[in-house]
């Protein structure tokens, strides 16, 4: 398997994975799937030189996940906080390619300022609160039931990591 930066070419395959968890769970709240450009437009964020990265992760040719720092908040106060993401394929998941795909993009941002990272995770998932708690993320919150999609009120835990050069 090989982690590398995402590119414009990987957008089809980022819609498809987006638009199975819009379609097939409450991991995402829209209810209408995500169109290429949409998600061109999500990708120009991204940046090699930021604190806003995207990584994939491919085996024989096939786009299985991927993650990603995002800006927090667009206002400055929140210039060195990040959320992050992994989303995977149906088929890709429980074989590690979550942690391989966050192993790589926190190694990434290390030296980009990023001083705490947030991530929020829609409930019931045991599998992502697992792997953010194997990378040292710590429950600060649950939003309960301030979402809702098909008449059915989601609640989800906010989680967060210290990041640093030194605690990274």
């Amino acid at each position: 398997m090989e982690i590398r930066v995402g590119k414009p070419s990987d957008i089809v395959a980022i819609t498809d994975i987006f638009n199975f968890y819009i379609e097939h769970t409450n991991a995402r709240f829209e209810v209408h799937a995500f169109t290429q450009e949409n998600r061109l437009n999500w990708f120009s964020q991204f940046s090699c030189n930021s604190k806003h990265q995207l990584f994939v992760a491919i085996k024989d040719g096939e786009l299985l996940g991927f993650a990603c720092s995002q800006p927090y908040r667009d206002i400055s106060a929140f210039e060195d906080t990040v959320e992050v993401t992994v989303y995977l394929a149906p088929t890709a998941k429980g074989k590690g390619v979550g942690s391989k795909l966050y192993t790589q993009l926190f190694s990434s941002i290390r030296s980009c300022g990023v001083h705490r990272i947030l991530s929020a995770v829609a409930l019931p998932n045991d599998a992502s609160l697992r792997l953010h708690k194997r990378f040292g993320f710590r429950e600060v919150g649950v939003f309960n039931e301030y979402a809702k999609k098909h008449g059915q009120y989601i609640s989800s835990v906010w989680l967060e990591k210290p990041f640093d050069a030194e605690s990274a």
